[in-house]
Protein backbone atom coordinates (compact mmCIF):
# COMPACT_ATOMS: atom_id res chain seq x y z
CA UNK A 1 0.00 0.00 0.00
CA UNK A 2 1.27 3.49 -0.93
CA UNK A 3 -0.12 6.88 0.00
CA UNK A 4 -1.25 8.76 -3.13
CA UNK A 5 0.43 11.99 -4.16
CA UNK A 6 -1.74 15.10 -4.56
CA UNK A 7 -1.16 14.93 -8.33
CA UNK A 8 -2.81 11.47 -8.39
CA UNK A 9 -6.08 12.55 -6.74
CA UNK A 10 -7.85 13.74 -9.91
CA UNK A 11 -9.02 16.97 -8.32
CA UNK A 12 -11.44 19.18 -10.17
CA UNK A 13 -10.54 22.73 -11.06
CA UNK A 14 -12.84 25.46 -9.72
CA UNK A 15 -14.28 25.77 -13.23
CA UNK A 16 -14.89 22.01 -13.49
CA UNK A 17 -16.49 21.96 -10.05
CA UNK A 18 -18.91 24.72 -10.99
CA UNK A 19 -19.87 22.86 -14.20
CA UNK A 20 -20.33 19.51 -12.42
CA UNK A 21 -23.73 17.97 -11.72
CA UNK A 22 -24.39 18.65 -8.07
CA UNK A 23 -25.75 16.39 -5.37
CA UNK A 24 -29.36 17.44 -4.69
CA UNK A 25 -28.58 18.69 -1.18
CA UNK A 26 -28.59 22.27 0.11
CA UNK A 27 -27.10 23.17 3.48
CA UNK A 28 -28.60 25.87 5.72
CA UNK A 29 -26.45 27.09 8.61
CA UNK A 30 -28.26 29.24 11.16
CA UNK A 31 -26.50 31.27 13.84
CA UNK A 32 -23.27 29.27 13.68
CA UNK A 33 -20.71 31.00 15.90
CA UNK A 34 -17.55 29.06 15.06
CA UNK A 35 -15.75 30.19 11.94
CA UNK A 36 -13.94 26.85 11.90
CA UNK A 37 -17.27 25.00 11.83
CA UNK A 38 -18.41 27.14 8.89
CA UNK A 39 -15.18 26.45 7.01
CA UNK A 40 -15.41 22.75 7.72
CA UNK A 41 -18.97 22.58 6.36
CA UNK A 42 -17.79 24.35 3.19
CA UNK A 43 -15.00 21.80 2.79
CA UNK A 44 -17.34 18.83 3.31
CA UNK A 45 -19.84 20.41 0.90
CA UNK A 46 -17.12 20.70 -1.73
CA UNK A 47 -16.15 17.04 -1.24
CA UNK A 48 -19.71 15.87 -1.97
CA UNK A 49 -20.66 18.41 -4.68
CA UNK A 50 -23.37 20.06 -2.57
CA UNK A 51 -25.58 22.51 -4.52
CA UNK A 52 -25.44 25.49 -2.18
CA UNK A 53 -24.97 26.72 1.37
CA UNK A 54 -27.21 29.35 2.98
CA UNK A 55 -25.56 31.29 5.80
CA UNK A 56 -28.23 32.73 8.10
CA UNK A 57 -28.42 34.88 11.20
CA UNK A 58 -25.06 35.59 12.81
CA UNK A 59 -23.25 33.00 10.67
CA UNK A 60 -20.16 34.70 9.25
CA UNK A 61 -19.56 34.85 5.50
CA UNK A 62 -16.52 34.56 3.26
CA UNK A 63 -14.09 36.04 2.64
CA UNK A 64 -12.81 35.44 6.15
CA UNK A 65 -9.34 34.32 7.22
CA UNK A 66 -10.66 31.98 9.95
CA UNK A 67 -13.24 30.35 7.64
CA UNK A 68 -10.54 29.91 5.01
CA UNK A 69 -8.30 28.00 7.47
CA UNK A 70 -10.66 25.02 7.41
CA UNK A 71 -12.44 25.60 4.09
CA UNK A 72 -9.13 25.54 2.18
CA UNK A 73 -10.64 27.23 -0.88
CA UNK A 74 -14.08 25.57 -0.79
CA UNK A 75 -15.67 29.02 -0.41
CA UNK A 76 -14.59 29.56 -4.02
CA UNK A 77 -16.27 26.40 -5.31
CA UNK A 78 -19.48 25.88 -3.33
CA UNK A 79 -22.25 28.37 -4.13
CA UNK A 80 -23.38 30.28 -1.06
CA UNK A 81 -25.71 33.07 -0.07
CA UNK A 82 -26.26 35.04 3.12
CA UNK A 83 -29.72 35.83 4.40
CA UNK A 84 -30.21 37.07 7.94
CA UNK A 85 -33.68 35.51 8.17
CA UNK A 86 -33.78 31.70 8.47
CA UNK A 87 -37.58 31.64 8.20
CA UNK A 88 -37.49 33.46 4.87
CA UNK A 89 -34.88 31.01 3.56
CA UNK A 90 -36.92 27.95 4.60
CA UNK A 91 -40.14 29.38 3.16
CA UNK A 92 -38.43 30.19 -0.16
CA UNK A 93 -36.88 26.73 -0.37
CA UNK A 94 -40.26 25.12 0.25
CA UNK A 95 -41.85 27.33 -2.44
CA UNK A 96 -39.27 25.83 -4.82
CA UNK A 97 -40.49 22.32 -3.85
CA UNK A 98 -37.38 21.58 -1.82
CA UNK A 99 -37.87 19.27 1.16
CA UNK A 100 -36.47 21.03 4.25
CA UNK A 101 -35.35 18.98 7.25
CA UNK A 102 -33.96 20.24 10.53
CA UNK A 103 -31.08 18.18 11.85
CA UNK A 104 -32.24 18.15 15.44
CA UNK A 105 -33.53 16.06 18.33
CA UNK A 106 -37.29 16.61 18.32
CA UNK A 107 -40.47 14.65 18.92
CA UNK A 108 -41.25 12.35 16.01
CA UNK A 109 -37.90 12.89 14.32
CA UNK A 110 -36.71 10.35 11.76
CA UNK A 111 -33.58 8.51 12.79
CA UNK A 112 -30.89 9.09 10.16
CA UNK A 113 -30.46 5.41 9.30
CA UNK A 114 -34.22 5.16 8.62
CA UNK A 115 -34.43 8.27 6.41
CA UNK A 116 -34.98 7.32 2.77
CA UNK A 117 -34.57 10.19 0.31
CA UNK A 118 -37.06 10.26 -2.55
CA UNK A 119 -35.81 10.13 -6.12
CA UNK A 120 -35.61 13.42 -8.01
CA UNK A 121 -36.05 15.45 -4.82
CA UNK A 122 -33.78 18.18 -3.51
CA UNK A 123 -33.25 18.30 0.23
CA UNK A 124 -32.25 21.25 2.40
CA UNK A 125 -30.66 20.36 5.72
CA UNK A 126 -30.88 22.95 8.51
CA UNK A 127 -28.12 22.99 11.12
CA UNK A 128 -28.45 25.32 14.10
CA UNK A 129 -26.40 27.11 16.70
CA UNK A 130 -23.72 25.15 18.56
CA UNK A 131 -25.44 25.67 21.93
CA UNK A 132 -29.14 26.09 21.14
CA UNK A 133 -29.51 24.01 17.97
CA UNK A 134 -32.16 24.74 15.36
CA UNK A 135 -34.70 27.27 16.62
CA UNK A 136 -38.20 26.07 17.43
CA UNK A 137 -39.54 28.69 15.01
CA UNK A 138 -37.53 27.12 12.17
CA UNK A 139 -38.38 23.55 13.22
CA UNK A 140 -42.12 24.35 13.02
CA UNK A 141 -41.97 25.16 9.33
CA UNK A 142 -39.60 22.39 8.21
CA UNK A 143 -41.00 19.32 6.46
CA UNK A 144 -39.56 17.21 9.25
CA UNK A 145 -36.53 16.52 11.38
CA UNK A 146 -33.72 14.01 11.04
CA UNK A 147 -31.91 12.88 14.16
CA UNK A 148 -28.45 11.32 14.36
CA UNK A 149 -28.64 8.36 16.75
CA UNK A 150 -26.28 8.78 19.69
CA UNK A 151 -25.73 6.11 22.31
CA UNK A 152 -23.22 7.58 24.76
CA UNK A 153 -23.52 10.03 27.64
CA UNK A 154 -23.26 13.07 25.36
CA UNK A 155 -26.24 13.65 23.12
CA UNK A 156 -24.80 16.36 20.95
CA UNK A 157 -22.17 16.51 18.25
CA UNK A 158 -20.11 19.37 16.88
CA UNK A 159 -21.95 21.06 13.99
CA UNK A 160 -19.25 20.22 11.47
CA UNK A 161 -19.24 16.57 12.58
CA UNK A 162 -23.06 16.43 12.35
CA UNK A 163 -22.95 17.95 8.88
CA UNK A 164 -20.32 15.45 7.76
CA UNK A 165 -22.31 12.48 9.04
CA UNK A 166 -25.63 13.58 7.52
CA UNK A 167 -24.17 14.74 4.21
CA UNK A 168 -22.29 11.46 3.76
CA UNK A 169 -25.34 9.38 4.67
CA UNK A 170 -27.68 11.21 2.28
CA UNK A 171 -25.02 11.36 -0.45
CA UNK A 172 -24.54 7.61 -0.48
CA UNK A 173 -28.30 6.97 -0.33
CA UNK A 174 -28.96 9.37 -3.21
CA UNK A 175 -26.11 8.02 -5.35
CA UNK A 176 -27.14 4.39 -4.79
Amino acid sequence: MRKLENSELDRKSIEDFKKSDKTSIIIVLDDIRSLHNIGSVFRTSDAFLIEKIYLCGITATPPNKEIHKTALGATETVAWEHNKNIIEVIENLKKDNIEVYAIEQVENSISLESFCPKKDTTYALVFGNEVYGVSQEAIKICNGSIEIPQLGTKHSLNISVSAGIVIWDLFQKIKN
